[in-house]
Parts: structure tokens; C-alpha cells; sequence
């Protein structure tokens, strides 16, 4: 999700919820007409996304006569709460429902969420859907939601203060470190990069553009891979950033995406890892004019570093009575006219492979972000288990100890491995 991706981090995106452990029996009724009851998150500015919705909603009521829906904003904050409810008690239950795509693996698991395979595999418009993004609806191989909008992140960077010093952007992410210590020992007022010890999202890319990953999986089970050389090296080469000469831990250490993004607008930062869903509010910000954006380079010339692949989908909660009209009103809702809507009105990256051509193609911004798209994205283990890893903010916790001098990379990634391990076996 995106401000999940800020829940996320931010994430979002994406801050973990715990577990929902109850849910609902299948409906056997499939009611054509009444009341369609669809959640959606609320936005800081709802404005924009309403008036989007409100377009749907109209059209679809006037061509199912005897239907109404009732959208229902509900805070991303509170939703692990409203869901758990939502999932016991499906008579207060939404139809239709909004949500990010790292809980999915736990609302598949409570049963809340219905099989939509065939759905999609039947919608002319589904074939479209980019591959790497559907897999981010899909538990044990099944489609359980409609991708609805994605999200990626790429480095920002300021384009005065590169050209005052003669810089250009990094080719490598060898070459990040150097160039961001050689910015703040020019200009000391400014953070060269600024991340976060709790911006895991931004920190991730690291791990596997050196080949690692936060798990490995055989069969249904997961071991984490936190401590494997790999990903020590991907986790050292990110902590690093977090040093008094780069971004000072005493003001980065406890910083999540949203604070890391927030040094950049508020112009005390000259590069930081952001999403596709922060142009908005960076162009609002004092780096107004005067930034640009490329993909975070790997590590090699001209390659890519993996990004998280974040976003929101839509699905059909398996209690429904209304399996159809939900189906339906899902597949308008997240289909390509209103997706292409939704991107005119709040910036969200569309799942569409020719809707989001056709976006980058008229708005050269998005070039960084489609281009990270094409290369390749990751995602977390798709298991309940990352919901416990999530709220016990193992990560996060493993990089303020690196990064606070608490302890070295070796100790503390065996720390995380451990908890993470005996989370994914409970």
C-alpha cells in the first residue's frame, strides 16, 4: 500500500499487523440486487480518491438496477482490528474491501479473502495485468485479489546541489556511500542520503542487488536468510549510510520512509530513497524544481537494484451474498478506465502493462520507476508468519542495533535470523 508502504515503513506499504485468526464460512447465496458494502483506506486528502470513486460507484449502479454501494473509508491504522471483526462476523462484513498486499498472505490464511483465479484468468482485461505484480496477489499459486495500484522507489536526488559540486548520480551502489560523504563534508548542513533505521523498505534493494534474501523457501516452509554472506554484505553496504559523516544516526537512526523522505522535501537531505507516490508531496516541498530522480543503481554498471514491490489490491471477502455484484464491481473498479482515473487523480502507479505505458509515456517522471519495475521486483515471504516478523519489527531493530553501535553486522543478523526463524515454525 502505499502510505503502508509508509505503514511499511511507512511501506507503504508497508508496519505489520498481527495475525487475524478467525474466519468466515462461505455464503452459499449469490444476491443480485441490495446493498454492496465496500472499505476503502482513507487518504490524508480524501478528495481526489473519493470523487474517483464516487464516478465508479454511479456507473455501476446505474447499470445493476435495484444495487447500491456503500463505501465505508476506513483508517490504515485500525485495520487489522476492523478486519479480525470484519472476518468473524460477516454480517458486519464488507463485500468488496481494499487492502495491502503484505497482509495478504494472513487474510488468505483466516479465510477472509475469496479465490478470484478464474475470475481473473475469465477477465478480458486480466491478461494484461503485469506478471511480477500478480504474484503479489497470489498465495499457494491462487489469485486472492486485483492488484489495484503498485508501488516502487528509486533515488531522488538534488539537482542544484549536484550540479554546485560538479556530481552526477550514482552508477553503482558502491559508489552512493563515497558521493554521499563527499556532499556533507562540502555542505555539512545537509544529510548526504537520508534513510532510516527503521526504513526496511529502503534498505531491502541492498540486500538483494548483492545476491542475498530475507528467506528461503522448501516446500510450504520458510528459513530466514538474513545472515547469509550475502545478505550481510547487502546489510552492511545500507548501514553504513548511517554514520555521523553520512546520515547521522542521533537523527537517522529511528527514521522510518516517511521521515527519510521528509528531510529531503523539507531541503535538508541531497538524495533519498522514494516512491513513485512521493512526487506529490516532494513537489510541494522545498525541493520543488530542483531534484530529479534515476533508479537505484545495482552493482553493476547500468543494473538495477531490486525494488520492493508495494501496493494495494482489491478483493472479495468470502462471506459475501453478493459474490457476483462484488466480483463485478471489483473488476470496474480495478480495471483499466478507473485505474488510469486513479493515477490522473492521486498518482498511482498503474498493474496494467499498456495503462502504465501509456502513463510513462506521457509523464517522462515515471521513466526511473517503470524502468525498476521492468528489472525485476521483490517481495517479502508470503506466509502469516512475516505478520508476526512485521509487528515484532525485527528488522527494523536489527538495523538501529548496526547502525547505534549496539552491535556488528554478524551479531545482529543472527539475532533477527533467530526470531525470524521461530516465527516462521510457530
Amino acid at each position: 500500500m502505499r502510505k503502508w508502504l509508509a505503514c511499511l515503513a511507512a511501506l507503504v506499504v508497508t508496519a505489520g499487523c498481527a495475525p487475524v485468526q478467525s474466519g468466515p464460512q462461505q455464503s452459499g447465496s449469490d444476491e443480485t440486487t441490495g446493498q454492496l458494502r465496500v472499505w476503502l483506506f482513507d487518504e490524508v486528502n480524501r478528495t481526489a480518491k473519493e470523487k474517483v470513486i464516487q464516478e465508479a460507484v454511479a456507473e455501476f449502479q446505474g447499470k445493476h438496477a435495484g444495487v447500491t454501494v456503500d463505501v465505508q473509508y476506513i483508517q490504515v491504522s485500525s485495520r487489522a482490528e476492523r478486519f479480525k471483526a470484519a472476518f468473524s462476523d460477516p454480517a458486519s462484513a464488507p463485500d468488496v474491501a481494499e487492502f495491502g498486499n503484505t497482509d495478504l498472505a494472513g487474510y488468505v490464511a483466516a479465510g477472509g479473502f475469496a479465490d478470484l483465479t478464474a475470475d481473473v484468468a475469465g477477465w478480458a482485461e486480466g491478461k494484461d495485468l503485469l506478471p511480477a505484480v500478480l504474484d503479489t496477489a497470489k498465495v499457494g499459486g491462487k489469485v486472492h485479489g486485483v492488484p489495484w495500484y503498485v508501488g516502487v522507489r528509486a533515488l531522488y536526488y538534488r539537482t542544484d546541489v549536484f550540479a554546485e559540486l560538479g556530481l552526477q548520480p550514482p552508477s553503482t551502489l558502491d559508489e552512493i556511500a563515497p558521493l554521499a560523504r563527499r556532499v556533507r563534508a562540502a555542505k555539512p548542513e545537509l544529510i548526504g542520503i537520508s534513510v532510516g533505521g527503521k526504513y526496511v523498505y529502503g534498505a531491502l534493494p541492498f540486500v538483494w542487488a548483492n545476491g542475498g534474501d530475507v528467506a528461503t523457501r522448501e516446500g510450504d516452509k520458510y528459513t530466514s536468510a538474513i545472515d547469509s554472506p550475502q545478505a550481510k554484505a547487502g546489510i552492511a553496504q545500507y548501514t553504513e549510510l548511517l554514520r555521523d559523516d553520512i546520515c547521522p544516526p542521533a537523527q537517522c537512526a529511528g527514521n522510518g520512509g516517511d521521515a527519510s523522505v521528509e528531510n529531503f522535501r523539507g531541503g535538508k537531505a541531497a538524495m533519498t530513497i522514494g516512491g513513485d507516490f512521493n512526487r506529490k508531496s516532494v513537489d510541494a516541498s522545498a525541493a520543488a524544481g530542483k531534484y530529479g530522480v534515476v533508479p537505484l543503481p545495482g552493482k553493476q554498471p547500468g543494473s538495477v537494484a531490486p525494488a520492493f514491490s508495494g501496493g494495494n489490491l482489491l478483493g472479495v471477502l468470502s462471506g459475501t451474498k453478493r459474490r457476483t455484484l462484488a466480483t463485478q464491481f471489483t473488476q470496474l473498479l480495478a480495471g483499466k478506465q478507473y485505474q488510469r482515473k486513479m493515477y490522473d487523480a492521486m498518482g498511482n502507479l498503474p498493474t496494467f502493462a499498456d495503462v502504465q505505458r501509456a502513463v510513462a509515456d506521457a509523464d517522462p517522471f515515471l521513466k526511473p520507476f517503470t524502468t525498476t519495475l521492468e528489472a525485476g521486483t521483490r517481495f517479502v515471504p508470503v506466509t502469516p508468519s512475516w505478520a508476526k516478523i512485521d509487528a515484532q519489527a525485527v528488522l527494523p531493530t536489527m538495523l538501529q542495533e548496526i547502525s547505534g553501535g549496539g552491535k556488528d553486522v554478524d551479531a545482529a543478523t543472527k539475532t533477527a535470523a533467530a526470531a525470524m526463524n521461530a516465527a516462521f515454525s510457530s
